[in-house]
């Protein structure tokens, strides 16, 4: 039995000096590394000069967080054309190429420069809040391929705690079971639905899942975790399961403690809750889109959009951590939208049909049934086009090349997707 078991999972820090500092301390301390990397970022990062000067202020007018609504925010659509005209990385890279560890691509396809040196410490602290301790053997199922999140954030997190880590990647939950029973695996990372996949898969095989198995914590993310599931599988595993959000570009930006009380911010990042009409920065309390500044000299993004919707509380948390949290994920600022763990957007869906001529009109419908994820592209073909198995064929092989996902091809009479009807509808509901 791993001697992680025997360790007290519910209390301590990662970090204890960042994650209990009073607010106003931590106030100072983030207007400080504020001030740095706005220098640093000016003279270093061609694109993120050219975004001030294009607002005529220089790095000594960003003296405090407030200062940043001045700073226009830059959307992760404003990545994809930036690197068009600019490639590899748009001239938001702070170190020449020749300095780089690693080169992801994500899927747009976006291109982020990999670390010098890792340094993030959001997710690390993530996992120790939700019970990860030195010792812990872990799967870690996330994708190792091509994007950054599996091994440049995730497995660089479980090292920094002390864990020893299994890059499983995801897929073949058989093999996965295998794994978990034969080195009595304590931790799981990955998404839910595809922990509920190995539960099935374990029941399946003729295991108990609490006597035969022993994970103890599970640190989930890239998509939403439903209370109902969320409870399903502490209880069929005996184990403790907290979510995280963030983005490949800038890393983490909220954790759950074991309070589940919201997602704290780490101590190594700004998040602003702002208007997206305006994008100004807005109260504790109001609903509006996450916006994030990192530190990371590699990749100095400042202002970035992520599109996603939240609300943001200062209320002190009963963990003892006392950064801010946010209180949720309630939806999306545009069209794009999560599967499966990736994004997809309504410009893959154009890419999908200029491959296919015979297309007329199309629309992708995401929905969720058994909690896992399902695309359906719904496509109006032209008047002389009959509808047929090759086809169909053809259009899902383009879906899998473009999105990375698999998706289901469904043809309809001419006039069914109503006009100005959205390119993805995004019909799953939450608890």
């Amino acid at each position: 039995m791993p001697k992680s078991n025997l360790m007290d999972r519910t209390s301590g820090f990662l970090k204890k000096s960042l994650e209990t500092m009073p607010p106003k301390k931590r106030l100072e301390y983030l207007n400080q590394k504020l001030r740095g990397i706005v220098q640093y970022a000016y003279r270093n990062s061609p694109a993120f000069k050219e975004k001030l000067d294009s607002v005529g202020i220089k790095p000594r007018d960003i003296r405090t967080i407030k200062d940043l609504d001045r700073i226009p925010i830059t959307k992760k659509a404003d990545l994809v054309e930036l690197q068009k005209k600019n490639p590899p990385f748009g001239g938001f890279e702070g170190v020449p190429l020749s300095e780089l560890r690693r080169i992801y691509v994500s899927p747009g396809p976006i291109y982020e420069p990999g670390e010098m040196e890792y340094q993030e410490l959001g997710w690390a602290q993530g996992m120790y809040a939700c019970g990860f301790r030195p010792g812990d053997i872990v799967i870690n199922t996330f994708s190792y391929h091509m994007v950054p999140f599996a091994l440049h954030m995730v497995d660089n997190s479980l090292h920094r705690i002390g864990c020893i880590v299994i890059p499983t990647g995801v897929g073949n939950t058989e093999q996965q079971v295998n794994i978990l029973k034969t080195f009595k695996v304590t931790g799981f990372c990955g998404t839910p639905s595809f922990l509920h996949a190995i539960a099935e898969k374990a029941e399946e095989m003729g295991l108990d899942l609490k006597k035969d198995l022993n994970l103890k914590v599970g640190f989930v993310a890239a998509e939403m975790l439903p209370e109902s599931l969320r409870t399903k599988l502490e209880e069929k595993f005996e184990m403790v399961i907290r979510q995280t959000y963030g983005t490949a570009d800038i890393g983490c930006l909220g954790y759950e403690c074991l309070k589940k009380n919201g997602m704290h911010v780490p101590d190594d990042k700004i998040v602003q809750i702002v208007d997206p009409q305006t994008g100004q920065s807005l109260e504790p309390g109001k609903t509006g889109e996450v916006v994030a500044t990192t530190f990371n000299k590699v990749y100095p993004l400042i202002r970035f959009g992520t599109g996603d919707l939240s609300v943001l509380t200062e209320t002190p948390c009963p963990c003892g951590r006392t950064s801010p949290r946010l209180i949720k994920i309630l939806g999306r600022v545009d069209q794009v939208t999560k599967v499966r763990g990736l994004f997809i957007h309504p410009g893959q869906v154009s890419e999908v049909a200029s491959k296919h001529p015979q297309i007329e009109r199309c629309q992708m419908i995401v929905t969720r049934k058994e909690n896992k994820d399902e695309m359906i592209l719904r496509i109006e073909l032209k008047e002389e086009v009959p509808p047929s198995e090759r086809l169909k064929e053809e259009i899902e092989k383009s879906i899998r090349e473009v999105m990375k996902l698999r998706g289901e091809v469904q043809f309809l009479p001419r006039g069914t997707i109503p006009e100005g009807a959205k390119i993805i509808d995004d019909q799953r509901t939450w608890e």
